[in-house]
């Protein structure tokens, strides 16, 4: 789950498009997110304060809805704004995860994960990632509970796994990129806790 969220509460995420506000006030924050619903008919997808007291607010809808709720939001933000990403045309695979729908291993699978200092970061190389290559987004973990950083996990044939991480970190900021990592051959052990987040 890309939230923590009790089990079986998923998000509403319809996509195409994705708009992602963050802000260094959570007061501010509501404000942000209750803006940008009464600008454009985009679904609320999350708006709560996450590790280390900042908030985040993330939206989806047709791609001239969220541009035009980011622009409300952005405005309203103002210098409360920490970081800011909108996706036109987001992956299937990371719509997907942030719904938390179960997804299964195939045992031959690898596994690649990447970790980063920014949510709007993870989403962005997710999304690139997702996009490179033939691989799923079982796990997808933002902020909550690990600092404000996010991590995702990729997974698919070798090959695929390591162009998507490829992908990913071609595409995420210059020094927002905490690490990445490839597990061949994952235990399976170690795979049913990561199916399990």
């Amino acid at each position: 789950m890309p939230f923590n969220r009790r089990t079986g509460e998923g998000a509403t995420v319809l996509g195409p498009a994705l708009g992602l506000i963050e802000t260094s006030s959570i007061a501010r924050g509501h404000v942000v997110a209750d803006q940008m619903v009464k600008r454009a008919p985009v679904t609320l997808v999350m708006a709560r304060p996450v590790s280390p007291g900042k908030f985040l607010v993330l939206v989806s809808g047709d791609v001239g809805d969220v541009d035009e709720a980011m622009q409300v939001g952005l405005a309203t933000a103002a210098s409360s704004l920490v970081d800011q990403l909108e996706l036109a045309q987001v992956a299937e695979s990371l719509l997907t995860a942030l719904a938390g729908t179960p997804q299964t291993h195939d045992p031959e699978h690898a596994l690649g994960i990447v970790e980063t200092f920014a949510v709007a970061a993870a989403l962005l190389g997710a999304d690139a990632a997702c996009k490179s290559a033939e691989v799923t987004l079982p796990t997808l973990r933002l902020a909550d509970g690990i600092g404000g950083k996010a991590y995702f996990v990729l997974a698919g044939h070798q090959s695929d796994v390591e162009a998507a991480l490829y992908a990913a970190e071609r595409i995420i900021p210059t020094g927002l990129l905490h690490s990445r990592e490839l597990i061949a051959r994952p235990h399976a052990d170690l795979v049913a806790t990561l199916y399990k987040l």
